[in-house]
């Protein structure tokens, strides 16, 4: 989407880059849905235009390679549902918005294998904008979603023991699965919770997460501090290759 962007617009990457990051964090999210027409520099360079279709090439780009990246990976759905027969509970918990939570779940047709969901609320949307949250197709069948308080975020050990209490489990009957040594793992450590690295899911070396570091959300601070957290710094009790790795603990 951002190649599209500056071919289009004409506008410098790297003048596009803190427009977008100030605006993620304007609203506490990578994911926000209405940034091409929040961008000062596009809205300087095309007054008076709609810039979702002066940009709606940008913005089939993002859509394409959504739908070709958002898979799950190798083993999930199996064990997600092989955990569900033994009547483990399961539980999302996330720093993604509700909206863009919900519409991955149903995505990757998830909704059937999670019993709760714990997300940040939405963030507001332009007044123009009719939310799409509440129709029918982004409404949950199965998992029962809960908003955590505005501003929290991983890792906080006290928001997942919170989340715990919620559900009436004591620490030492969770088992907690992420894939990131800090915002992750060492949350659970700090909460008493076994801890599980999913080392497939680490993509702080893939050549794209730099840009994810360009535009987040996350104060500059987070971003530092993930990148130079190793399993040096940070020592899992787990570390899984594949989601299937997951039943040893549950006695498969």
């Amino acid at each position: 989407m951002l190649r599209e962007l500056v071919r289009i617009s004409g506008v410098a990457e790297d003048d596009l880059l803190p427009a977008i990051r100030k605006v993620h964090q304007k609203f506490g999210t990578s994911e926000y849905a209405f940034l091409i027409e929040s961008l000062p520099p596009l809205q300087e360079k095309f007054p008076n235009e709609d810039l979702n279709k002066r940009f709606d090439e940008a913005v089939h780009a993002y859509r394409k390679a959504r739908k070709s990246s958002l898979v799950l990976y190798d083993g999930v759905r199996e064990t997600l549902s092989w955990l569900r027969s033994k009547n483990v509970v399961i539980v999302l918990y996330t720093d993604s918005r509700a909206f863009y939570t919900v519409d991955r779940v149903h995505r990757l047709e998830l909704d059937p294998f999670i019993d709760f969901i714990f997300s940040p609320p939405d963030h507001e949307i332009p007044g123009d904008v009719t939310s799409h949250v509440h129709r029918d197709k982004y409404r949950l069948r199965h998992a029962q979603h809960h908003y955590l308080p505005e501003g929290v975020s991983k890792p906080n050990p006290e928001v997942l023991l919170d989340i715990l209490a919620d559900l009436k489990k004591p620490a030492e009957e969770a088992v907690y699965v992420g894939d990131s040594l800090m915002r992750d793992v060492a949350m659970a450590q700090d909460a008493g919770v076994t801890d599980v690295f999913a080392k497939y899911g680490v993509v702080q070396n893939h050549p794209g997460y730099e840009l994810l570091r360009k535009a987040s959300h996350w104060p500059d601070v987070a971003v530092e501090k993930e990148r130079v957290t190793t399993v040096r710094t940070v020592v899992p009790t787990h570390i899984i290759s594949n989601f299937g790795e997951l039943k040893s603990l549950f006695g498969g």
